[in-house]
């Protein structure tokens, strides 16, 4: 009987998670997703575009067309292509690669959406890749180490976006724990600064740039969360930026209203009196939200009442 459960509830997440998928695109407060689409998409189109073109002896075409669009650390190339730090955050090449960027990014991306909504999520990748090239290119550009290399030295990856989510997560809810193969239970904070540790001790190996990358995404990520809790949002801009092309892009709901009808106790069709009312949310103040932030910091997500849960969800959908 337990087994059939289980094997159900399996079967619908999986469902769930690739209708949300599909439909990602076609429904609002789904950043998640979205972001998850944009990253496999241009994965599969890359990987397509460089088996035809390398079939076709173009080879050298393609790698051309991907320096034009991966980070560089020269300042004077990324002169040329300003839109390369927007650009590098979505792409992979390799298999592996694109999989545990996105396994990451995909459950730490639930909790992070679960507390603060899921464009404060969308903010935290989009910050966490600019803020992870920004500290590529500074360290690549003053550490004696790196000097005989900053003209040639590319990166590519949703890396730094993820590790900012990562560190975002560990914050927001530090006492959360995740079961790992072979480990058992393990708090998200140690596997946050697991990565974090890793990343450095790898700052100066084959692929330093990306590790240093990941260390600009993590400190983003921890940036981010505290600010937040103090009424700072760094998002705003990315938001704004994001909202206007999807009112670009989409039309405007119409305002939803429903009529509601009265009668008297005989049901006199004459006496039927009709008002017309706008559905609108319950106002949610920023001192409210900030002291629910402040009581998850010291008591986690699960110290809230039902209602606080129920406001803070409400307030994560603006």
């Amino acid at each position: 009987m337990f087994g059939k459960k289980i094997e159900r509830v399996s079967t619908d997440m999986y469902s769930s998670f690739w209708d949300n998928l599909k439909n990602a695109f076609n429904r609002q407060d789904n950043s998640l997703y979205k972001l998850l689409a944009i990253n496999l998409i241009a994965f599969f189109v890359l990987l397509i575009a460089r088996v035809f073109l390398t079939l076709s002896g173009y080879g050298e075409v393609y790698k051309e067309g991907m320096e034009w669009i991966m980070m560089p650390a020269s300042v004077s190339t990324l002169a040329t292509q300003p839109w390369a730090p927007f650009t590098y955050m979505f792409l992979h090449e390799g298999l592996f690669h694109i999989l545990f960027n996105l396994l990451f990014l995909y459950y730490f991306g639930l909790l992070v959406h679960q507390y603060i909504g899921s464009r404060r999520l969308a903010n935290l990748y989009l910050l966490g890749g600019l803020f992870g090239a920004g500290f590529y290119v500074l360290i690549y550009n003053i550490a004696p180490y790196f000097s005989q290399n900053v003209d040639n030295s590319l990166m590519l990856g949703a890396s730094a976006g993820v590790f900012a989510v990562v560190v975002g997560a560990a914050t927001l809810a530090p006492q959360t724990t995740f079961f790992l193969f072979l480990l058992g239970p393990v708090k998200i904070v140690y596997i946050a600064g697991f990565y974090i540790l890793l990343s450095f001790a790898n700052s100066i190996g084959e692929n330093a740039g990306g590790e240093i990358a990941h260390l600009g995404g993590a400190m983003l990520g921890f940036g981010y969360i505290f600010l937040l809790r103090k009424g700072w949002d760094l998002g705003i801009p990315i938001q704004k930026i994001g909202m206007f092309f999807e009112n670009l892009f989409h039309r405007r709901a119409p305002k939803v209203s429903y009529r509601r009808s009265t009668t008297t106790a005989t049901g006199s069709r004459s006496a039927k009196t009709e008002q017309t009312h706008s559905v609108t949310k319950d106002a949610l103040s920023q001192e409210e939200v900030d002291k629910i932030l402040d009581k998850i910091a010291e008591k986690g997500y699960e110290g809230l009442t039902k209602e606080e849960k129920r406001k803070l969800f409400e307030y994560s959908k603006k």
